[in-house]
């Protein structure tokens, strides 16, 4: 017991006067009273105190429940929209081979524009374009696991996977109608009577070790690689049902830009090759080889 409070309750007047004392003790015992009061209302503030931190951390939780919700869907939302982006507008490729050196080398990827040739457009001399080389290049081939292949077709629209090995990526040599030849007197390759002087060629190589005259039937595409010398093209499938002609709804779009790695972020050279090349004469058709 505090000893100030003992001494408040011994009151001097309470020796003459007997209701003086009854008052003390009275006024003591409410003073004791009210002491108690403060620990009672010390003790209700910690309690709501304790309530409140529990409060506080239950709405830190409902609130990081709904922040992981919503990066979640800001993530499926990114994905389902890069997909699209590179369904119907533009998709990367990762080039797997050294086919169209020095323009495209290994590990490149390439940005394809898939807006080039929908409005009316058509892949033109000098292209770079990638194709779905079913029918022409390669064999239709029986549908695999529906889930594998959809995993992988996701990848490779997003540039993490190399393509289907239908995918190819070549130039653009000859268009509907066009005969090329290789090679003149001069080892050129000709497109309708013309020389070309193709600069883009892998330096060494010659424009054609195996010698062919093709007159191009329309919606078709005859394609070579840049190396020449290390690229299967439509030369090495003049045997093949189509003569190795790439049907014109087969090409994926057009290579505009080289996105990775960084130290060759640019854009695909285009070429001035096929400038003085006149438009193919009215009425051509046919197709022939000579290797």
């Amino acid at each position: 017991m505090d000893t100030e409070a003992q001494h408040t309750e011994r009151d001097p007047s309470s020796d003459t006067d007997s209701s003086g004392t009854e008052e003390g003790s009275r006024s003591a015992r409410v003073s004791g009273d009210s002491g108690r009061a403060p620990e009672d209302s010390g003790r209700g503030s910690e309690d709501s105190a304790r309530g409140s931190d529990d409060s506080a951390r239950g709405s830190e939780e409902s609130e990081r429940t709904p922040s992981w919700r919503r990066t979640a869907l800001v993530g499926g939302a990114c994905v389902v929209f890069l997909l699209l982006l590179s369904h119907f507008v533009i998709q990367p490729f990762l080039i797997p081979s050294g086919s169209m050196e020095p323009t495209l080398r290994v590990g490149d990827r390439i940005l394809v524009n898939k807006l080039a040739y929908r409005f009316g457009s058509e892949p033109a001399r000098g292209d770079v374009v990638v194709f779905d080389g079913t029918g022409s290049f390669v064999r239709e081939q029986p549908r695999g696991n529906p889930v594998t292949g959809l995993l992988h077709d996701g990848a490779a629209a997003l540039g993490l996977a190399e393509p289907d090995e239908t995918d190819f990526v070549k130039r653009v040599v000859g268009v509907g109608g066009d005969r090329v030849v290789c090679c003149d007197k001069d080892g050129r390759l000709t497109v309708n009577g013309v020389p070309v002087q193709e600069r883009y060629v892998m330096l060494g190589d010659r424009p054609s070790s195996v010698p062919f005259d093709i007159v191009v039937p329309q919606d078709r595409l005859w394609v070579m690689g840049d190396h020449r010398s290390q690229s299967s093209d439509s030369r090495d499938h003049l045997g093949n049902p189509g003569g190795g002609m790439v049907p014109v709804d087969k090409v994926v779009g057009r290579a505009d830009w080289i996105a990775w790695p960084f130290g060759r972020w640019s854009t695909v050279p285009g070429t001035d090759a096929f400038d003085a090349v006149p438009a193919p004469p009215a009425g051509g058709h046919g197709a022939g080889a000579h290797g």
